[in-house]
């Protein structure tokens, strides 16, 4: 029974408002409140040293690119970014649909070798493309000697279409990937009700099943585009100017951070804007499934329909993979000789062994972060879960600075604690510290693996949670007994997706790794900062293959 203190307490009101009985049904500070709050303060940190330069503009150089640059940058950046948006929609949803419910010869070398491209960094596609198709290279040169003309027709590989297209072709798993564990859970139950309901095969799809698997489709496109939009080594090597070119020229050439940190912010605004936009266009949708739905049966294709389509998808995997790969093994052939020797076993264990503790650690961090949302349904906490999200609009050059300065200022007060109280020197603590390249690593991809175990969560309809809250089970228990094995496709998803974005990371490595620990990613950055393209083929083929060990265990897990 409540004493009158407590009645008065609950029953005290401001105007129309009472404060006590408002925080004692909706507490701000839970215990999953608190874990949300403390990640999006984690990646807010390196976030807001960036942001802050708003606050501090440089007025020069900021009108300099007003008045030159940005119209421009902004142009350039749009129409990318559109073109990369189409064309990973158009590959990854067909080519998922395909092999996720079809069945024709090749489909299950298909499944996996579509993800292939994956393994292989954006910047190294886009130099062996331009060493490929570029006026002086092997196909142009050869076309030239046979027909004795100019090739006035061949289309130019450094252009806008050039770039959208490398990119299409480096960024398309991302929604590949999704969109088929979307299609593999309901892609052919879904298809049969639509039939069930008068509707034809193809509008079936596109009525039915294709709205059903949108969380998958809207995650993987949203994972492309900020890839896109904070890639910088596929546009520098075209010389296509966008927001992350300005971004490096302030920095590098103009020799200001501020600049540099003030564009970067309105690249996380406009990513921000975007993500914001896409989770209120799918707020108040619920996306549930049955588990039978991954063993029906497959729709078996025959004939010219067969045909075509495993035309179409040799196409794409020639010259998303076994086009570039044959020139990079060509090159790394040649050079084998003068480039081997026995530190690519170090930089291929480095790079693993980084690979594996940040998707390990990111793909944990996005559980709880998912099943707080689940929990807590405010805009507080929604809120939250968007800023720690926010990392992966960064470029990883910005992010790594974001993250060094706030570890150096830590590092300067713990070592001035030591000496005030021990006398000792402690040096440094933190900063060159596998720790350093986690925080970073989680930071930046966070994102990554969010998106794909969000939207398995999706799936699991809060029944279940209710249920099990009535049998008496904790929230910890529900997570772990009950939401991990569901949720187990959707996380071998966000564990792929991360382990491989960081064998490629190379800003990030480069600038917060500890003195000696250099990766494959490194070592490619060095052969090709030189120039030495065809040294930068050998630790690109070791990383393209050790890439591909997490695609095909994955691959092997959601064949069961």
């Amino acid at each position: 029974m409540k004493n009158d203190a407590d009645v008065n307490n609950t029953t005290e009101k401001v105007g129309n408002f009472y404060p006590a009985r408002f925080f004692n049904r909706h507490p701000l500070i839970t215990g999953w409140r608190f874990f949300v709050f403390f990640i999006a303060a984690v990646v807010l940190i390196p976030v807001g040293v960036v942001i802050s330069s708003l606050f501090s503009p440089a007025g020069d150089i900021w009108q300099h690119l007003l008045e030159t640059t940005l119209p421009g940058l902004l142009y350039n950046t749009f129409w990318l970014a559109l073109g990369v948006i189409a064309g990973t929609s158009l590959l990854g949803v067909s080519l998922a649909w395909f092999t996720a419910v079809y069945e024709f010869p090749g489909r299950k070398f298909f499944s996996w070798a579509l993800l292939l491209p994956f393994a292989m960094p954006a910047y190294v596609t886009a130099f062996v493309m331009l060493g490929i198709f570029d006026f002086t290279g092997p196909i142009q040169t050869t076309l030239r000697a046979w027909s004795g003309s100019d090739l006035l027709w061949f289309p130019d590989i450094r252009s806008r279409m050039g770039v959208i297209i490398v990119m299409t072709l480096a960024f398309y798993p991302y929604v590949y990937l999704l969109a088929r564990n979307a299609f593999l859970t309901q892609g052919k139950r879904s298809l049969e009700a639509a039939q069930s309901l008068g509707f034809n095969r193809r509008q079936g799809f596109l009525y039915v099943t294709l709205p059903m698997a949108r969380p998958w489709i809207a995650g993987g496109i949203m994972l492309a585009l900020m890839e896109t939009l904070a890639d910088f080594g596929t546009v520098a090597v075209f010389n296509y100017d966008t927001f992350t070119t300005a971004i490096y020229k302030a920095w590098f050439s103009m020799f200001s951070l501020s600049a540099a940190s003030q564009l970067a912010s309105l690249l996380i605004i406009i990513v921000f804007i975007l993500i914001l936009l896409e989770q209120q266009l799918r707020a108040h949708m619920r996306y549930a499934e049955t588990k039978r739905s991954q063993y029906a049966s497959r729709i078996k294709l025959s004939g010219w329909r067969s045909w075509a389509v495993i035309g179409f998808i040799m196409a794409v995997l020639f010259f998303a993979f076994l086009l570039p790969v044959s020139q990079l093994v060509f090159w790394a052939v040649q050079s084998f000789s003068a480039g081997f020797d026995q530190r690519y076993a170090e930089f291929l264990w480095h790079s693993l062994l980084l690979a594996a503790f940040a998707a390990f650690i990111t793909c944990m961090v996005a559980i709880m972060l998912v099943y707080a949302a689940r929990r807590h349904h405010d805009g507080v906490t929604r809120a939250a879960i968007r800023v720690a999200n926010m990392g992966y609009a960064l470029p990883g050059t910005v992010l790594a600075v974001g993250v060094f300065v706030p570890i150096a200022w830590l590092d300067a007060r713990l070592s001035e604690l030591a000496a005030y109280f021990f006398q000792i020197d402690t040096g440094l603590l933190i900063q060159g510290t596998l720790a350093t390249m986690l925080i970073a690593f989680m930071t930046r991809f966070l994102a990554v693996g969010h998106f794909p175990i969000d939207s398995a969560m999706q799936r699991i309809t809060r029944n279940i949670d209710e249920a099990a809250r009535g049998l008496g089970l904790s929230s910890l228990t529900i997570l772990r007994k009950i939401h991990i094995p569901v949720l187990r496709s959707g996380i071998f998803t966000a564990a792929t997706l991360v382990f491989v974005d960081v064998m490629k990371e190379m800003p990030i490595t480069l600038m917060t790794r500890p003195f000696g620990w250099d990766t494959l990613a490194v070592r490619i950055f060095e052969m090709t900062s030189e120039g030495e393209w065809e040294q930068a083929a050998l630790p690109a083929v070791t990383l393209v293959l050790a890439g591909m060990i997490p695609i095909v265990l994955f691959l092997r897990q959601t064949e069961k």
